[in-house]
C-alpha cells in the first residue's frame, strides 16, 4: 500500500492503495465518481474512459500510479457550473443513450475530439468512437449528437 496525490476534476486527492491498482477502481471505489463503468476489463470496450491531460485514455487495466503526475477528468467532472457541457447537452437532446452503460465513455471520446477538432470529417469521429461498444442500438443517435455539434460549432467545453 502507498499514498498517492492523483488530480481528479480539478481537485487534488491523496488516496492509499496499491500502486498496481487499475485507476477505475480507485475512480469508483474511493472518490465516489462513478460514471466510469468496468465493462469489459481488458480495454476493448471504452465504458472506462476517461480524460487524461485532455486526452482519452482506457482506465480498467492501467494502473493508478501512472497518473500521479497527471489530470484526470472523469464525465462528472465535464459539467460546466453544474450544468451539462455541450456534448452531454447534445446526447440528452439527441437521445443518444438507451441503457447508458457505454454514454460515459462516448462522451470522454466526443469530448477529446472536439477539443482536438472542432469540424471533424466522418472518419474522424469514426476512428475517436473506434473501440466505444454500444450494444443496445444508440450509435445512430450518438453520431447525429456529434453532427449537431459540428453544425452548431459548439465547441466541447461550453
Amino acid at each position: 500500500m502507498a499514498n498517492l496525490t492523483l488530480t481528479v476534476n480539478g481537485t487534488t486527492h491523496t488516496v492509499e492503495t496499491d500502486p498496481a491498482t487499475p485507476l477505475l477502481f480507485v475512480l469508483r471505489n474511493q472518490l465516489g465518481l462513478i460514471g466510469a463503468k468496468l465493462g469489459c476489463g481488458l480495454e476493448q470496450c471504452g465504458t472506462c474512459a476517461v480524460l487524461v491531460d485532455g486526452e482519452p485514455v482506457l482506465s480498467c487495466v492501467r494502473a493508478v500510479s501512472e497518473f500521479e503526475n497527471n489530470e484526470v477528468q472523469t464525465v462528472e467532472g465535464l459539467r460546466k457550473n453544474g450544468a451539462p457541457n455541450a456534448v452531454q447537452q447534445a446526447f440528452i437532446d439527441n437521445g443518444a443513450a438507451q441503457c447508458g452503460y457505454c454514454t460515459s465513455g462516448l462522451v470522454v471520446a466526443a469530448t477529446a475530439l472536439l477539443a482536438r477538432n472542432k469540424k471533424p470529417d466522418q472518419a474522424e469521429i469514426d476512428s475517436a468512437l473506434e473501440g466505444h461498444l454500444c450494444r443496445c442500438g444508440s450509435h445512430v443517435r450518438i453520431l447525429k449528437a456529434i453532427t449537431t455539434l459540428i453544425g452548431e460549432g459548439a465547441s466541447s467545453d461550453s
